[in-house]
Formats: C-alpha cells, structure tokens, sequence
C-alpha cells in the first residue's frame, strides 16, 4: 500500500509538494470536516434529509480533488461532499439538496462535477459515458468516479469496468474502502485478495494506497490521471480508508463494529497527521487552526442560510422541469392548483 505519510506526522519520502500547498489541503479537509459535523447537526434538527456522514474519509476525498483540472468530470456518492466541493460544487446547492429540493442537483454552470448518486454504483456508468463521450471528441479531459467498497459488488461496477477498458477509456476509478458496505465488512463481500486486485480481470492497472494520507492520494490519483489523459486507458485505485461515523443517519455502527476498531482507526485521522506533519515544520499553530475553523465555519453557516432562504417551487416550476411538455391531464392539474 503506497504512502508517504506516517499517522505521526513523519515522511517515508520526500514529499511532492510543499508545505503551503500542504497547508492549502489541511484547511481544505478542516472545512470539509466542519461542514460534515453541521450536517449532522442539521440533520438531527429535522432540516435535512437522511445524511451519510464522511468524517475520516477527508484525505482520501480532498487529495483525489486536487490532482484533478477544473474541467475533467466528476462522478460521486452520497458520502463524496468533500471531493465535490473541491472539485467545485457548492456548499449551499448540497445542503439544498438535502432539503429535498431536486435544485440542489443542478451545478451551476461550468462545473463539471454530477449531483451525488444514491443508487450504488449507477454513477461509474454514468462516468464512463462521459470519459467516452471526451475520446470520441478527442479532447484530454477524464472521467474520474469515486465510490464506495460496497459498489464493487454491484453489476454496476462490472460493466463500468469491462466497458472502460475494452473501448480504453480516459476513467479513474476511485474506491474509497471505509471497511464496512453498510453493515459488511469486505471480508463478507468478496473472496479477492484485495478490492484493488479486482483491476487485474478487466486488464487495467490497481493500486492501494493509504486513504488517510492526502499527500499519498494526491500522488496516486495524479499519476493515474496523468496516464488517463496521455491515452494509456482506465485505472483502479483502492483508497484504505476509515469511516468514523455510522453509514448514514438512520444506522447504528454499535450493532456491527467494535469501539476497539474505531479508537484504531482515530489514530490513524487524515487531519492529525498533516498536523503533526505541519507542526514539526513550523506551518501550524493553535492560533491558526482557530481561524481555519472560525472561516470555515463561516462559510458553512452562510451556505446553510443561503439554501434555507430558497423559494419554494410552484407546482408550475416542479412540472415544467420535468416536462417538456406536459399531458392534458397534467395542464387540468396545474389549472386546477392555480386557482
């Protein structure tokens, strides 16, 4: 498993970047981290949907985010809130979103990142059509599509797979192994040795690294894309990774994991390590972490404001999005609402 960072902050190698582009990742995952604890928190306050909270997973979403270009394409999850916004999308059309308002699905113009997927695994497919769609125009951009452990065994991830390699597509898969699909750890999931090992039967290229360490996912991810851009086909990357909290709102963790795990894994915190590591450099201090968190939670707070403060849709707007042109029966309903 390839990394460079230890959990204590020490490097294995030199490091690709430097310490204030490190910095530039850190305050990335703190912000990420704290629009991930308001959600939970608006969630518990009824005003947000059901929400899959990603706290541990902010290295492996923030580092694959930033080897990306601002036009390459983004595919992800219900979980992926950070590698989104990093990529581009909002703040406040996700927590729109959430509310249940079919806008908040709509990135605004010249984002290329797609509305979070809910169906496991139907998003790669919708990443490969777009990685096909870029060869046959003959540009340089990629399809990059993130996903869960789980989605591996789905027939989803099959064909999105085998199609991507036969036609050599310009595709990153991106798997993000939090351990448990749900409530299965992999174990219970698949007999191959690794999910990475699962690049070998398509004939592309898979490699593991250490989600927690955005400096590792970072150089991983930038090579794979890389390779995508100059023609050389798909490529799977398994990001080992942690999720600290439940699967989602409505589960409990306690039922099928033990704390023991969990306190493991809090060691190992994407956010700590680029700490220590900044700290031992100079680059960090109390002060500063207060202010990345005061400014982030600022930003958040506002986006939040900014998506309860939308307008609720007439039935009119609601039907005239979907259709482009509405049944009689429909235009008697709409006459009949408007009255």
């Amino acid at each position: 498993m390839f990394s460079l960072v230890n959990p204590d902050g020490t490097v294995r190698d030199r490091l690709p970047i430097s310490i204030e582009e490190t910095k530039s990742l850190y305050a990335d995952m703190v912000e990420s981290r704290v629009y991930d604890h308001k959600s939970m928190a608006l969630q518990r306050q009824g005003r947000i949907a059901t929400y899959a909270p990603f706290e541990g997973q902010e290295g492996a979403q923030i580092g694959a985010a930033a080897a990306l270009r601002s036009d390459d394409w983004v595919a992800g999850t219900y979980r992926d809130a950070a590698l989104m916004w990093k990529a581009g999308y909002p703040w406040d059309l996700m927590v729109l979103g959430r509310t249940g308002d079919e806008r908040g699905g709509a990135p605004p113009e010249g984002v290329n990142v797609l509305p979070a997927c809910l169906t496991v695994g139907g998003h790669m497919i919708h990443a490969v059509g777009l990685a096909w769609a870029e060869k046959l125009k003959g540009s340089d951009r990629i399809a990059f599509t993130s996903f869960g452990d789980g989605a591996t065994s789905e027939g989803d991830f099959h064909e999105a797979m085998n199609f991507a390699a036969v036609y050599e597509l310009p595709v990153v898969f991106f798997c993000q192994n939090n351990q448990f699909a749900i409530s299965y750890p992999r174990s219970e999931q698949t007999r191959s040795q690794s999910i990475a090992a699962k690049a070998e039967g398509y004939g592309m290229p898979g490699v593991q690294v250490d989600g927690n360490d955005v400096i590792g996912v970072l150089t991983t991810v930038t090579e794979a894309v890389a390779g995508a851009r100059e023609g050389e086909g798909p490529s799977f990357i398994e990001a080992i990774t942690y999720r600290m909290g439940p699967h989602t709102t409505a589960d409990d963790p306690d039922r099928y994991r033990d704390d023991t795990d969990a306190e493991d894994w809090a060691a190992k915190d994407p956010l700590l390590r680029v700490r220590l590591l900044l700290e031992k450099a100079g680059g960090w201090s109390p002060e500063w972490q207060a202010e990345l968190e005061s400014t982030a939670g600022e930003r958040i707070e506002e986006a939040v404001a900014t998506a309860e403060a939308v307008a609720e849709p007439t039935v009119g707007e609601m039907i005239g999005r979907v259709f482009a042109q509405p049944t009689d029966a429909l235009l008697a309903q709409l006459a009949e609402a408007e009255e």
